[in-house]
């Protein structure tokens, strides 16, 4: 715990490697992974498909362990060290401390169990409560989370709900043992713009309401400007930059970022023919670039890129502003001002 008057910090992360051996070699998901996650904070892990993002919560929760798989690193939560976990202590954290709402709902609920079903289930697997007082709870948590007619809606399969009332169920699970920490891997991949906008507020609404504190894994920076309090993005295994929110909208530090907030459509500016994009395609994990992994795709690479630069503050005025870039402060805003990053 901290001291008097600061925010607890609820997870730690330090150093996470997590590889996993294939047919066609080592797969180096994550190397060196870095988090801190305070109490009743949103914080939002952004990157492309194959950052390591999923692998990395995923691994938090237990799920990525196996014959095949290498892990080292702390992940520290609550008191409890999850990478040396036994299999026991995290059956006793997961759902029950710490919940996740996986990428699609639909592959994630079982199909031939009615959602209400599947809800006490895991409440009686954690609880000792009657099924009826957790069939109740099953309803109070579908209507908290704006599902329509939640008495009915409870006896209902997975298939005769939309996608969007799916993953409202999901986060009712999630939300079912009262967790402190959330987990939302890309909820909203696949659903309308105006579903997205009320999942997100309504992951704003229990981190308000609950104080309930949320990692937000998603590829969509768009929605991270929603809800998120601070950011870490994510490249080819790695944290490039993570900072808060304000620090990484308005003075982003590396040349990864600026491609990703150059994507997005700005309504202070005119509306040009055709976005930026960040040139070629994200590297292959099983041979990834030698030094800075973005070095290939990045216009402002120079000599010193072929070695990996470390995750360190750069900035007197934001000393909790990382970044991985060798570029000084200086020459970022000077390229950034005339439009080379972007």
């Amino acid at each position: 715990m901290s001291e008097a008057g600061r925010v607890p910090t609820l997870l730690e992360v330090h150093d996470l490697e997590v590889s996993f051996n294939t047919e066609d070699g080592v797969v180096r998901a994550v190397d060196g992974v870095g988090l801190e996650l305070k109490s009743d904070e949103v914080l939002a892990v952004v990157g492309e498909s194959g950052s390591g993002k999923s692998v990395t919560a995923l691994t938090m929760m237990g799920l990525t362990r196996g014959p095949n798989a290498s892990i080292s690193g702390t992940a520290h939560f609550e008191g409890t060290e999850l990478i040396g976990a036994s299999d026991e202590e995290l059956r006793r954290v997961r759902g029950n401390r710490m919940s996740m709402i996986f990428q699609d709902p639909m592959s994630s609920l079982n199909p031939v169990y009615r959602v209400g079903a599947q809800i006490v289930e895991q409440i009686r697997a954690h609880r000792d409560v009657s099924a009826t007082e957790a069939r109740q709870r099953a309803v109070e948590l579908l209507d908290a989370v704006g599902i329509p007619d939640p008495g009915i809606r409870v006896d209902a399969y997975p298939h005769e709900l939309s996608g969007g009332m799916r993953q409202r169920a999901m986060i009712a699970m999630a939300l079912s043992l009262d967790p402190s920490l959330l987990i939302a891997d890309e909820p909203t991949t696949a659903l309308d713009v105006t579903i997205q906008a009320q999942l997100i507020e309504l992951l704003r609404k229990l981190n308000e309401e609950r104080d309930l504190s949320i990692v937000l894994i998603t590829h969509d920076i768009g929605v991270v400007a929603e809800i998120a309090d601070r950011v870490a993005v994510m490249y080819a295994g790695r944290i490039v930059e993570q900072g808060t929110l304000d620090e990484v909208f308005y003075d982003p530090q590396h040349p990864y970022t600026w491609g990703l907030l150059g994507s997005l459509t700005r309504i202070d500016r005119p509306r040009p023919d055709r976005l930026p994009q960040i040139p070629g395609m994200p590297p292959s994990l099983l041979e990834p670039p030698v030094g800075c992994h973005f070095r290939p795709r990045c216009p402002h690479a120079f000599d010193r890129c072929q070695s990996v630069p470390d995750l360190n503050t750069r900035l007197p005025e934001a000393p909790a502003h990382f970044d991985r870039c060798f570029l000084s402060p200086e020459q970022k805003r000077e390229r950034r001002e005339v439009g080379d990053g972007t």
